[in-house]
This record gives structure tokens, sequence and C-alpha cells, in this order.
């Protein structure tokens, strides 16, 4: 059996971040992804190296495993009749221009939908088609800024910080995926595509979660506590004899356990600490006693005592750790293909679908020929394109 999505065809005319990493999951899913760039320099993550692979950048890599290169200029209406055609077999477009600016390419949804009434169209923008900010630029680290995260992450007395991967970029990613795919299963039923409008800001805002509970019941904003959490104590990072673990004491169970095996019965009788609404008020002396204890043995060691006592703990780390990770390895989350450098593995597993080799991330234009042919055109007509600049 295949993948879900397979024999479905998206239409990719994102780049960047947001919209490429929606389209890579849908392509892990199954679905044909044409990913449609301009000519010349493509999407513009192809330059944003080094390093480069095979004259591909690493950043590139990351974000389009799986999907089929088409070089077309968008500004010529032979391009956009083009596109047109390739709407009419297919089940969803993804774009991530600028508000308005498909109208302007005639490529807009109520367009498209006369060509196919079934068609599912996303737009994912920094901060939608609607408001005050519809028209301003903006990458992950613009809506980061603006979500109210940014302002709580760090440490106190110090300047926020970046997440170091792009949360909005992945947040509005997921959301537009996840949009799509209930947009396609209500087409089962209606026969009717829909129109999406989701932006990066809208996405990381929704992320704040606990954050916004906490200023609707206080009227306070949150404190930057860098690895600590707001309402639960022990639960963060510490420094062992060799390096950072972090301590994830979810109950007053655990926090029992926790004293019992590393022989700290004195915190356990200690009233201050007795449950987690008091270890939160008193934090300040509990972390600095806990924070000596762990200076007295390896991370590996207090791991394996953790783990005999079932209390939540791990060392934190490096890239080059998770890459030699035998559970990592054992759930395929990093694809290694002969001559082709290695991958990150989809996190989808499904019981009645057998893994299916991807194929890597296209050169510019590799797969024009092959889609033109597809939709009809012979090769004098795919000369006379080239010639005429509409492809590259």
């Amino acid at each position: 059996m295949g993948l879900p999505l397979q024999g479905l065809r998206v239409v990719d005319l994102t780049q960047d971040f947001a919209g490429p990493f929606c389209t890579m999951i849908l392509s892990d899913l199954g679905a044909e992804v044409i990913k449609i760039e301009k000519p010349g320099t493509g999407d513009e993550t192809r330059a944003w190296g080094p390093p480069f692979v095979n004259g591909i950048s690493y950043y590139f890599l990351s974000l389009n495993r799986g999907k089929k290169s088409v070089v077309l200029d968008l500004k010529t209406r032979e391009a956009q009749r083009i596109i047109q055609k390739l709407v009419v077999d297919s089940d969803v477009f993804v774009e991530s221009s600028r508000p308005g600016q498909m109208a302007r390419f005639n490529l807009d949804y109520p367009r498209l939908r006369k060509i196919n009434k079934a068609l599912v169209y996303a737009s994912i923008s920094s901060f939608g088609q609607t408001g005050p900010y519809r028209d301003r630029l903006g990458y992950d680290l613009i809506a980061f800024a603006m979500s109210g995260i940014m302002a709580s992450t760090g440490e106190a007395g110090r300047s926020p910080i970046r997440v170091g991967v792009p949360v909005a970029d992945i947040a509005a990613g997921h959301y537009a995926s996840s949009a799509i795919l209930a947009a396609l299963s209500r087409r089962l039923v209606t026969g009717q595509g829909d129109y999406i409008d989701l932006s990066l800001h809208d996405s990381i805002v929704s992320w704040l979660t606990y954050l916004a509970s906490y200023y609707f019941a206080t009227g306070k904003e949150p404190q930057r506590l860098g690895s600590a959490h707001p309402s639960i104590v022990p639960y963060q990072a510490f420094r062992s004899k060799d390096k950072d673990l972090v301590l994830a004491v979810g109950n007053d169970q655990q926090w029992k356990n926790f004293c019992v095996a590393t022989g700290q019965e004195r915190l356990l009788a200690d009233r201050r600490f007795s449950t987690n609404p008091s270890r939160v008020k008193n934090r300040r002396f509990l972390i600095l006693a806990l924070q000596r204890m762990f200076r007295q043995k390896t991370a590996k060691d207090w791991q394996r005592i953790l783990d005999q006592a079932n209390v939540p703990a791990a060392p934190v780390f490096s890239i080059q750790d998770v890459i030699r990770d035998p559970q990592v390895h054992n759930r395929r989350m990093i694809i290694r293909a002969r001559g082709d450098v290695p991958h990150l593995g989809s996190p989808m597993g499904f019981s009645r679908t057998k893994p299916e080799k991807t194929t890597p991330s296209p050169q510019l234009g590799q797969h024009t020929k092959e889609i033109l042919a597809e939709l009809g055109y012979s090769i004098e007509e795919i000369q006379k394109l080239k010639a005429n600049r509409v492809l590259a």
C-alpha cells in the first residue's frame, strides 16, 4: 500500500522556509510536489550558504527532499498558462508571496478555482491576507519578535534570544499542512476545494499557550528563566561534572523518587519543597542546592541513577550526539543513501505503509522538461519557450 497522499499533485510556489516545509510534509506523505522556481536563482535559500553540497545549499537541502523543480518566469503570460494547465489536474496549490502578488500573476484563488473547483489553495504569508500589517515584509525572526515568546526566552537580566531553529516558520508550515489535509478530507464529502489564509505571525502567537494564560490570569509578563519552567520545579538544565543535563520532575511522586535516588532525603523532609507549588515558590533555594549536588557526578552517572528511579532526565545532546543516538537510528530519523548526503527522516510512521526511499532535493529546473512533456508540450515547443526565456 502506498503512502496516504500518493497520487495527489501539489503545485508549490513557495520559497524560504515555512512554505517549503509545508510542502515537504506533503511530499513525505506521498504527494507529487512540483516546485516552481524563478529563472537564474530559483528559491532564495539556494544561495543561503556555505556550505554547499553538489552546488545546493545545506539550507535548501533541509527543506526540499522528494520534490520536482520546474523553472518558469511567472511574469510571462505563457508561464502563467503553464501553471494554469498544471492546476487543472492538481489537488493542492501552495504559495508564499506577498498578499496580492498572485493576482498580478493571474494565479490567485478566484481565477484558479474557475479552472478547478476541487483545488485546495493555501497562502502562507508573514502577517496574513488582512489586517494593518498585511503588506509588511517579514521573516521568521520578525514574527518571533512580535509573538511575545521571544520576550520570555533567555535568562533574567540578559537580552532575549532567538531559538536555534525558525519556530515561527515551522509552526506555520505544520499548521498549513494540517489545514490542507483537513480541506482535502472535507473535499471527499463535498467535492469542493477551499482557500487557506495562514500567517507566520498567527501561527507563532498561537504557540504562546500557557504564557498567554499566565498573563490573562495575573496581568504580569512571564519572566525569562533560561531553561527553567515557570510553574514546575525542578524542571531545567543543570551542569554536571562534565556536561549539562536536564531534570524534568513532573509530579510529587517523581520528586520523592528523585530525592531517595540521589540521597537527598533532607530535601524531601523540608516543607519548603514538599509540593510543586511550594517548590515553585522557593525555587531559588532549591536550585542552588541541586546545582551543588549535580556537580559531583558525570551526566552519564546521573542518567543511570535517575533512569533506575523512573525520574525523567537526559543529557543535553550536541548534533553529533543526536546523529549517533541509537534511538534516532532505530526510528529511521537519519536516512543514508549511497552517494547522497544523509538527510532527516519523517517522524510520521504508518503500520500499513513501508517507508519509501525519498529522492534528494532537486537541482534547479531539473524536472522542467519532464513536467512540460506531461502537459503535452512537444520538444520544439519547449525549445521555443526556452528561447523566449519563459523557462531556464
